[in-house]
Order: structure tokens, then C-alpha cells, then sequence
């Protein structure tokens, strides 16, 4: 079996950047995209479309 560490897709957590704490769960190709992703998605505390970055 293929260990967790290895994963070619790992499930990430994407933070708001404006500083609210919501976070999407989500999973990326790490042989793609091996730099830390930044999507413009929506922030429901603010009530408007924000860049959400990748943590780890």
C-alpha cells in the first residue's frame, strides 16, 4: 500500500487571506501544481470573493 506521505493527491486546507478563519477542504495533484495554491473563492463572513491560500 501506498503510504499517506507519498500521496500524489493529498488533501490540503485552503485559509482566507482576510484574516476570518474559514477554510475549504480540498485536494491537489502535487505533481502538477508542487508550489502552494492561491484560489479566488468566496468567504461567507465577509460576503465576498477572496484569495484563499494553501497551509500546511
Amino acid at each position: 500500500m501506498a503510504s499517506r506521505t507519498a500521496d500524489v493527491r493529498p488533501k490540503i486546507k485552503l485559509r482566507s487571506t482576510a484574516g476570518t478563519g474559514v477554510t475549504y477542504v480540498t485536494r491537489k495533484n502535487r505533481r502538477n501544481s508542487p508550489d502552494r495554491l492561491v484560489l479566488r473563492k468566496y468567504d461567507r463572513v465577509v460576503r465576498r470573493h477572496v484569495e484563499f491560500r494553501e497551509e500546511r
